[in-house]
């Protein structure tokens, strides 16, 4: 009988010890390896720079994430690996597991948290417009019967279409596969009105051949949280992913980002420099930090 209770303990011990060895973190732990979410252009959060290196706001947010697990794994080394993801692509392939990280320009939503789950948000945008200054567009009505292109399998393509169809525009809905060719749609006449979150409407601006010729317009349509992707149901590595935004918004290393990437030159594009002030909304989260999409 105390054979057998003993037999019982030592099994509820190691049954305890293989629910711990699974999830993300103990992915990582076997492999020694990381896999992390990279953008081509998502400027100013994920993208390549002028030395062909991974940088940006977000992506410097993946890596701290990464040296935290290594911290809590104590390993003595961790290999980064790193998969380019589209805005096509990448829910699917954290969602698969491919990827254990990505931290870009991605909306935590409802619907996405179907298949991940998120971080602690990490910027707030708002919907808006990119025309030029001459085009007499100033409002989201004054879209009607023109020719508007929005990045494909965004959540800006999916309110552009709703806001169509509600309000009757007639709009030529023109799809772009990533940040660039959005630009240059838009750029070379192809379309009047480029649609994205503000943030990176002001990063495409600040790369234009000639900056003063744009502007940004329309009121603000939905706020949306960023937030970094990772698998569902994996709350060890959730509560490590929010520890550290949450730890580096408190200790003043997030503003310090900010101003690095948002408001000095960045390497990319022969030298960018987007200019933009903290808004309120971004000053309240680093206070109050929280994984709470808006829609």
């Amino acid at each position: 009988m105390i054979r057998l209770l003993a037999f019982a303990a030592l099994a509820t011990v190691l049954g305890s010890a293989t629910a711990q060895e699974t999830g993300t973190l103990a992915k990582i732990k076997q492999t020694g390896v990381m896999t992390l979410g990279a953008r081509e252009a998502s400027i100013p959060f994920n993208y390549l720079d002028d030395h062909q290196r991974q940088a940006g706001y977000a992506w410097e947010l993946s890596t701290r994430i990464a040296d935290a697990v290594k911290r809590q794994l104590k390993l003595p080394k961790l290999e980064i690996k790193e998969i380019n993801l589209t805005p096509q692509t990448r829910v699917a392939l954290v969602a698969n597991q491919t990827v254990d990280l990505e931290c870009s320009s991605t909306t935590n939503n409802l619907e996405r948290q179907k298949q991940v789950a998120f971080s602690n948000t990490f910027f707030i945008v708002g919907a808006r417009l990119l025309v030029r200054k001459n085009s007499g567009i100033q409002h989201w009505a004054d879209l009607i019967g023109k020719n508007v292109v929005v990045s494909a399998g965004t959540t800006g393509e999916r309110l552009l279409r709703k806001l169509n169809v509600e309000n009757r525009w007639g709009i030529n809905i023109i799809l772009a596969k990533d940040i660039n060719e959005n630009f240059l749609t838009v750029e070379t006449g192809r379309a009047v009105a480029s649609m994205q979150d503000d943030i990176i409407l002001y990063s495409n601006i600040a790369r234009a051949k000639d900056p003063s010729m744009w502007e940004v317009v329309g009121m603000p349509q939905q706020r949306e949280a960023y937030g970094c992707m990772l698998r569902k149901d994996d709350p060890a590595f959730k509560k490590l992913v929010d520890d550290t935004i949450a730890a580096m918004m408190k200790s003043g290393e997030m503003e310090a980002l900010y101003k690095r990437y948002f408001q000095s030159t960045i390497a990319v594009k022969g030298g960018l420099r987007i200019d933009r002030p903290l808004s309120p909304e971004m000053l309240d989260l680093f206070k109050h930090p929280n994984d709470k999409a808006f829609q």
